[in-house]
């Protein structure tokens, strides 16, 4: 197998239209390509600057999650910092986990953030929504979103060899016209996401996420959607906890 290190996006381009296959940090498809054989030619964007970028309002696709700290909102640094074991997170990519993974932990964050992706195609570089990313699995360069108000993450305990553990995700926005707030939740291997503007209090609000796609979740999910919101609405910032236990709360931001 041969492997590109594209330095540009022209060379990146090139490698597409060349029929290199993408391969993030190599973490899902490595153990497959031993069994069934390697392609003829691959590509790496680790050596790509637009695809390592990392701040308060983006992320590279080709940014390893161990690297994705407090520079980016709590969501996303919990729910990366949630993923497998700390080897895994040395080599997997933002890119690998959103496009290459069925497991997709960072995509409830993504949700909630309201990210739009930048993607790499053989014929130029593009804009698109996360349905669009998950569906059709392009290079993912980057991610972009604006920072919320505040924002909090869940990923529960599960069970060895068993379903993935339900992971809830939230985030406040100021909008025009109030603030609207973004719940997302992995149930099993499906995500669900819903937004609403929200109400005057809480219980307002938790009724207008109940016609969302979020509405008909298990007790279980929606008593973590009950925190979340009524403290991110309330103005407190509530214990966002991975399956590991208590980690730092996501605060709230004027």
């Amino acid at each position: 197998m041969l492997l590109r290190l594209p330095t540009s996006l022209s060379e990146a381009q090139q490698c597409l239209a060349e029929g290199a296959v993408p391969i993030g940090g190599a973490t899902l498809v490595w153990a497959t390509w031993q069994r069934d054989g390697f392609p003829e030619l691959a590509m790496s964007l680790r050596d790509l600057p637009e695809a390592n970028v990392l701040g308060r309002e983006t992320v590279g696709g080709a940014v390893v999650l161990h690297r994705i700290d407090d520079r980016v909102p709590d969501v996303l640094r919990l729910a990366a910092a949630a993923v497998g074991t700390g080897a895994v997170r040395r080599t997997a990519t933002v890119g690998g986990n959103l496009v290459g993974s069925t497991l997709r932990c960072l995509l409830p964050a993504a949700l909630v953030l309201d990210a739009r992706a930048t993607v790499l195609e053989a014929s130029g570089v593009r804009e698109t929504d996360l349905a669009e990313l998950v569906a059709k699995r392009p290079v993912l360069l980057s991610l972009r979103w604006r920072e919320p108000i505040a924002c909090a993450y869940r990923k529960l305990a599960g069970e060895a060899g068993g379903q993935p553990p339900l992971t809830v995700a939230s985030a406040l926005h100021a909008d025009g016209g109030g603030d609207r707030l973004r719940v997302a939740v992995r149930d099993g291997h499906e995500v669900l996401s819903g937004g609403v503007t929200c109400g005057s209090a809480a219980e307002e609000t938790l009724r207008a996420l109940r016609s969302t796609a979020v509405g008909d979740l298990p007790a279980a999910a929606w008593d973590v959607v009950r925190s979340q919101v009524t403290a991110l609405t309330s103005g407190g910032s509530p214990a966002a906890r991975t399956g590991s236990g208590p980690v730092k709360p996501a605060p709230r931001r004027a």
